[in-house]
């Protein structure tokens, strides 16, 4: 079981890893704009928290709290991440003001999960 939750937690950070590296390339690049690629690692990413989520037999309770405040940041990425394909499709341009924080949502996230025991 054990082994079982390492993979998951492998594809977790697949999944934020892909998001994130998207995001810097398209910031790299000076292209603010929101790509398809970030929407399935934001989808990678939300199956495999959930499933981390679940109590998988072990000796210590989670950290709900933890858990509620990463989902909140993850809706909240998902939701500019919307925002900013359907104002791409009409304007063909995105707004800074969606673009960054979706990149700095996804860091804080990795950071909330690493510093946060």
């Amino acid at each position: 079981m054990e082994i079982l939750r390492s993979v998951v937690v492998l594809v977790h950070l697949v999944g934020f890893a892909i998001l994130f590296g998207a995001w810097v390339v398209e910031a790299v690049s000076r292209r603010a704009r929101v790509t398809s690629l970030m929407n399935y690692a934001l989808l990678i990413s939300l199956v495999t928290g959930l499933a981390l989520s679940a109590p998988w037999g072990l000796d210590h309770d989670l950290n709900y709290a933890k858990i509620g405040i990463k989902l909140v940041v993850l809706i909240i990425i998902g939701a500019l991440l919307g925002i900013g394909s359907a104002r791409q499709k009409r304007n063909g341009s995105l707004s800074p003001a969606i673009f960054w924080p979706i990149g700095i949502l996804a860091l804080l996230n990795a950071g909330l999960a690493v510093i946060w025991h």
